[in-house]
């Protein structure tokens, strides 16, 4: 917080004058100008004693609306600060500091702040605009407040309170639906009961639990077992799909792996990621999203919770790139046995890169691969099954999966 000139326009009139009444009462000898000048003085000490009197009181609450914003999106904060001023002051300045991961007008006119009495603070509530930058986690403020004096002579900036940490998330874009065979592959949300035979009195029964209904006794098994039995319970089910974001330093810029938002092809990786979470979670499928190397990145995601894939973005917001496993592998080994929808968010690739990525393509129902990089070669790609696109760095990740997602149908089993 750099230093401001304490003095207004009016309070260094008031201060030159001061001086050269001094100076000419003392060449001229009159004392008039000197009982003047003395005045003036005390008046700017007066000033200055009032506005020492003015001080922060308690924290600086900062309220953030929607609490994640995503890179490019908008959210409104409103601030409230408490502040103690012995005399009433005239109206000054707010500034609330936002760090270069946010923008937006964060500053404005303040009001005239009343004088405390028993004891009682001011509070100071503003509100303003502000958009997401840069993905990350960025400190906001301090919440700073100019006032000046009851003569409008002095001015003071007040440092208020604490930062407070903002989540940026990666942009989520929409995406186009998935073509018809992936559906068919067990694309939405299913019920499925376990049955032998058929009616009510077949389906399968298992032995009475405490709490278990006494509505749901299944009459028949328990005369035949001479224990109670109870109806077995209907099984929700989703299908399974696998997003792979592969974050080997190898494949990205090397200021990937320093802090996000510093290299535009890693972020529009992540943005890919999140974007066919998303889509995929909508389409009824529970998703698992998984590094190159076969970590876990996020929680799974459970299919139709659209809520939770766009809280799952927020976990996103620090991810970095990492330095290359001994296998340099873009998919785990594990993913050649998927035969759900899988979806694969890569770099730039190498010759030996795009022949690890062959024997996915085969078994999975929708296998999906979006380069991002300046340059891709994916034809043999293609012709190895793989609905894969091309993305520049900063590019549009939704008309790359429509460009995907068009090529061909899937191939379910093989």
């Amino acid at each position: 917080m750099g230093r401001v000139w304490p003095f207004t326009l009016r309070g260094t009139g008031a201060l030159l004058l001061a001086v050269a009444a001094f100076v000419i009462a003392q060449r001229a000898g009159i004392p008039e100008l000197l009982y003047f000048a003395t005045l003036l003085v005390a008046l700017l000490a007066a000033s200055a004693v009032a506005l020492l009197m003015t001080r922060g009181s308690g924290a600086v609450t900062r309220v953030v609306s929607p609490e994640v914003p995503e890179v490019g999106g908008s959210a409104t904060v409103t601030v409230r600060a408490g502040i103690h001023s012995a005399l009433p002051t005239a109206p000054g300045r707010w500034r609330d500091a936002l760090p270069s991961g946010l923008s937006g007008p964060a500053e404005g006119s303040s009001p005239t702040i009343a004088p405390s009495l028993g004891g009682a603070s001011s509070t100071i509530e503003v509100r303003y605009g502000m958009t997401g930058a840069a993905r990350g986690i960025h400190s906001l403020g301090p919440f700073e407040v100019t006032t000046t004096d009851p003569f409008g002579l002095l001015r003071r900036r007040i440092a208020l309170g604490r930062t407070t940490p903002v989540t940026v998330a990666p942009t989520v874009r929409e995406l186009t639906a998935l073509p018809g065979a992936a559906g068919e592959a067990g694309g939405s949300r299913q019920t499925t009961t376990l049955q032998i035979g058929q009616g009510a009195d077949n389906l399968v029964a298992r032995p009475y639990a405490p709490g278990d209904s006494m509505r749901r006794i299944h009459w028949r098994a328990t005369a035949h077992r001479d224990t109670l039995m109870v109806r077995q319970e209907e099984q929700e089910s989703s299908p399974a799909a696998t997003v792979v974001l592969d974050r080997a330093l190898s494949r990205w810029s090397p200021v990937a792996a320093h802090a996000p938002g510093g290299d535009a092809a890693f972020e529009t990786a992540v943005s890919a990621c999140v974007s066919a979470v998303a889509r995929l979670v909508h389409e009824g499928y529970t998703v698992d999203v998984i590094d190159s190397d076969g970590h876990l990145l996020a929680d799974p995601v459970e299919g139709g919770d659209d809520a939770d894939a766009r809280a799952t973005a927020a976990v996103f917001a620090s991810l970095r790139a990492r330095p290359d496993d001994p296998a340099r592998r873009v998919v785990p080994a594990t993913a050649a046995a998927l035969t759900g929808p899988v979806i694969v968010i890569t770099g730039s690739l190498q010759a030996d890169d795009r022949a690890d990525l062959g024997a996915v393509a085969q078994r999975s129902a929708l296998p999906v691969l979006l380069v991002v990089a300046e340059h891709a070669e994916l034809e043999r790609l293609r012709a190895g099954g793989w609905r894969a696109a091309h993305v520049l760095p900063g590019g549009d990740v939704a008309a790359a999966w429509d460009d995907a997602i068009e090529q061909g149908y899937a191939r379910v089993g093989r």
